[in-house]
């Protein structure tokens, strides 16, 4: 789908709301407040195409999805995250299931598959560590139980104020009771097996943060969501923002991109509209923020204000995520032809994440501290009729922004020759990894490409590569002005930094933002709808 660009699209001065930011959480709020209230909702996005980590980019032959890799629970029709999307898109969005075994952990020593089902993910491990058996079921029932209670952590950011005050701690505290040690520490306490642990904590890249560093909460939220397997969305991660924007449309509202927000409007401590770039003003009595809590709170909103002055204290205490490298591969071969069956791999230097971490971070030169190998063309069943004889590869790596800083004030395709020369450098090392560990490319590869932080920087508008905004620490699930209402009345924030991390994590957020903004459970109008339909067709 083509979306209006703001230079060359008449927009209106007015609207019922606007939201800044693209991305699957803004694009959720947008819908949601159109279908169950009838609001004209303005989305602009600073990049050239809508859809944020969600959208897809081209290169002659090929197509590849800058963040969608795979995605829980949506090949179960009664899930909440395939309700949300169904509802959203009027079940046009359509999904396809990857194999089995949807992540295969490699060590040096030897590999470990993920397999979806919980009894089969449960009895695989039990193979793999027979002598562990007891410990594998306490992690099992400390991830379902840390996500179980989830539900009433993130329930409670949506309702009133006055009515948290009052029952907010009590909503909190069970998952607090996990959210608040870390996945090593909680693992730790289930076994010593330093192998197990590292194996059950080998999907950290999902979050951004190992063992060590990261909150079991968003640990066990991820975890869970990929028990029952992983699915991936046909025809590629832009059909997401094709099949959402008509119902933003049906509305009046439209989705509107190269639109750089400067600033938000504010009268008095009233969120009032937004000022663009080139200083026009678009006004509504609703503004929502996707561009991330930092982003929001500290450029959208003019400083000092005394209103926000206490939010940007508690995150500085937060850093942002970690950045990432992506090298994008193209062969002149399908993916059956390619012997590639859509299993992501997730390739690490020891069991030991955190040490794997440090000694990336401290040394450009040594070895990544993981690569996440996905075969997009492979899990998309449509690729191969609209790019005849190609296959996509993607190898995603955490990289540390600092080794970026020295570039960061250049300006997208004119930096320095040092920058590129670094750059090919990094290429090369994960283009060599990639064909290790995917022998069947070697020799074949037609195209590669690869992003930085400096990258995301540029077209995400995160101020140092971050991947996942916030990063995920236990003190992150602690603050509670990560919430959809902010100090400025009328101005709301949505996203992964409202709820979690992800493409999930951020469209549940564009869900609580829009109950906080309507005053209505949605989640359970959503699945009252669903279950209406459901009984129509039978």
């Amino acid at each position: 789908m083509n979306f209006h660009s703001y230079k060359q699209h008449q927009l209106e001065d007015r609207w019922d709301a606007i939201v800044i930011g693209s991305g699957i959480g803004g694009l959720a709020a947008a819908a949601l407040l159109s279908a169950e209230a009838g609001k004209k909702v303005l989305v602009l996005e600073r990049h050239y195409t809508a859809g944020g980590y969600t959208h897809s980019f081209h290169r002659p032959g090929y197509q590849w999805d800058v963040g969608v890799h795979y995605i829980g629970e949506v090949h179960d029709p009664a899930s909440q995250v395939r309700r949300v999307f169904d509802y959203m898109t009027d079940g046009q969005l359509a999904w396809a299931r990857m194999p089995d075994v949807y992540d295969r952990m490699v060590f040096a020593d030897r590999s470990y598959d993920f397999v979806a089902g919980l009894d089969h993910f449960r009895d695989h491990m039990k193979q793999y560590f027979p002598r562990d058996a007891a410990a594998i079921d306490r992690y099992i029932a400390a991830v379902l139980a840390a996500a179980k209670f989830s539900g009433a952590y993130f329930s409670e950011k949506a309702i009133p104020r006055p009515a948290a005050r009052l029952a907010g701690g009590l909503m909190r505290r069970g998952f607090l009771r996990w959210a608040s040690r870390t996945t090593a520490a909680v693992l730790a306490s289930i076994t010593d097996n330093r192998e197990l642990i590292g194996v059950l904590a080998g999907q950290w890249g999902d979050y951004g943060l190992p063992p060590a560093q990261s909150s079991f909460g968003v640990h066990a939220i991820i975890a869970a969501h990929y028990f029952g397997g992983a699915s991936y969305p046909i025809g590629g991660a832009a059909r997401i923002v094709d099949t959402i924007a008509p119902l933003i449309q049906r509305h009046g509202g439209d989705i509107v991109v190269s639109a750089d927000v400067a600033q938000v409007i504010l009268e008095g401590n009233q969120a009032a509209g937004v000022r663009m770039a080139d200083g026009r003003e678009l006004r509504a009595p609703l503004v929502i923020s996707d561009a991330g809590a930092h982003n929001t709170f500290a450029r959208l909103i003019a400083q000092p204000n005394a209103a926000v002055a206490p939010v940007l204290e508690e995150l500085r205490g937060i850093p942002p995520s970690m950045a990432h490298l992506s090298l994008y591969v193209g062969v002149k071969q399908t993916a059956a032809q390619l012997g590639l069956a859509g299993t992501n791999l997730w390739i690490h230097e020891s069991y030991d994440h955190d040490a794997n971490v440090a000694r990336s971070a401290a040394d450009p030169d040594a070895p990544f501290p993981v690569l996440f190998i996905s075969f997009p063309s492979a899990k998309d069943p449509e690729f191969a009729q609209q790019h005849p004889g190609r296959a996509t590869l993607e190898v995603v790596t955490m990289a540390p922004y600092d080794w970026f800083t020295h570039w960061e004030d250049t300006r997208w395709k004119h930096r320095a020759e040092d920058y590129d020369a670094f750059k090919q450098q990094l290429a090369a090392r994960l283009q060599a990894a990639l064909e290790r560990h995917v022998p069947q490319v070697r020799g074949k590869i037609d195209y590669a490409e690869l992003s930085t932080p400096l990258s995301t920087r540029h077209f995400m508008n995160y101020q140092h590569g971050e991947a996942y905004g916030l990063r995920a620490t236990p003190a992150r699930f602690r603050l509670r002005c990560l919430a959809p209402q902010t100090p400025i009345r009328n101005m709301y924030l949505t996203g992964q930094d409202v709820v979690s991390l992800g493409v999930t994590g951020a469209l549940m957020g564009g869900v609580i933002t829009a109950s906080a903004v309507l005053g209505r459970n949605l989640v359970s109008k959503i699945t009252k709808t669903a279950a209406k339909r459901a009984a129509a067709v039978a």
